[in-house]
């Protein structure tokens, strides 16, 4: 087997398998017996299992945020350079969920690896995550120019909320779909992502009547 066909090989089963058993349950041996090569093979083109999963999930973490990218400058395009908030958070969220919900894409190895990622915090994804920050800047940047009222901090919390809600949608979707006895409609894609985007979006157009709320209790006073 060619050396580039090889790696491909390799990859494509470590993907599978770690997307139906997890990252912790795999082993290198179950990668390349499921490949077809030899431990050589995985030694030469990664070195070890940990820098095969970074090798995966910044892989597809890629071709996310260039899609996310992409929707964010189409939305600011069409505002003439500011784009709604409604827009940016939909360009942020829209990508990961249409590419782990739905019949569809639930069943593929890409999408299932990406939910086992969300799952699964292991060192190497963990290192990606926190290292890799810059498309959330451009986010962080465009929600400024959105909301120019709003402070920084206000905008970072709730661009993490957005995700946050997007994860969790993703990780709990069985469990809402037992919640709801199925009333709650998760292949209706579009459907979550304006519910999370609407969600997010009326945290932070009301962040700023909320900071002129009563003041807070201390946490003497609540006792």
């Amino acid at each position: 087997m060619a050396s580039d066909q090889t790696r491909t090989a390799i990859l494509v089963a470590a993907e599978r398998l770690y997307a139906d058993r997890g990252f912790s349950e795999v082993t290198l041996r179950d990668i390349v017996a499921e490949a077809n090569v030899n431990l050589a093979a995985v030694n030469y083109h990664f070195g070890s299992k940990d820098e095969l999963i970074a090798e995966l999930f910044v892989t597809r973490s890629i071709a996310l945020n260039r899609e996310r990218l992409r929707d964010l400058r189409a939305a600011e395009d069409s505002g003439g350079g500011r784009a709604d908030i409604h827009a940016i958070l939909r360009a942020l969220v829209g990508p990961i969920l249409r590419g782990c919900l739905g019949p569809e894409n639930q069943r593929s190895a890409v999408a299932r690896f990406m939910i086992r990622a969300s799952i699964e915090s292991v060192p190497p994804i963990r290192r990606i995550k926190n290292k890799e920050i810059d498309h959330l800047r451009k986010f962080a940047a465009a929600m400024k120019r959105a909301l120019p009222d709003r402070s920084e901090v206000e905008l970072f919390w709730g661009l993490h909320f957005a995700l946050a809600m997007a994860h969790h949608t993703i990780r709990e979707s069985e469990r809402l779909t037992k919640l709801s006895d199925g009333r709650c409609d998760l292949d209706d894609v579009e459907d979550v992502i304006a519910r999370v985007v609407r969600s997010a979006a009326l945290g932070l157009t009301a962040s700023e009547t909320a900071a002129k709320s009563p003041a807070r209790l201390s946490a003497r006073e609540t006792r």
